[in-house]
């Protein structure tokens, strides 16, 4: 799907795939691996699995404030 070197990122690593179209006033990023990764950390994966998002608890980010 995608021409940079090294070649595109097992699926399980979408932390290391480059994002090929983003829409940000959607929340959503294409990645080069086909992963659709979402504002709130969610995804949905080239075959059709879903991640749910995993953002902090919210009594985690109120102490970190």
């Amino acid at each position: 799907m995608c021409s940079h070197q090294p070649s595109c990122p097992a699926t399980a690593d979408t932390q290391a795939a480059h994002i090929v179209a983003a829409h940000p006033e959607q929340g959503w990023n294409l990645l080069c691996d086909g992963a659709i990764v979402f504002d709130d950390t969610g995804e949905l994966l080239p075959d059709g699995r879903v991640v749910p998002p995993h953002r902090a608890p919210a009594a985690r980010l109120a102490m970190a404030a």
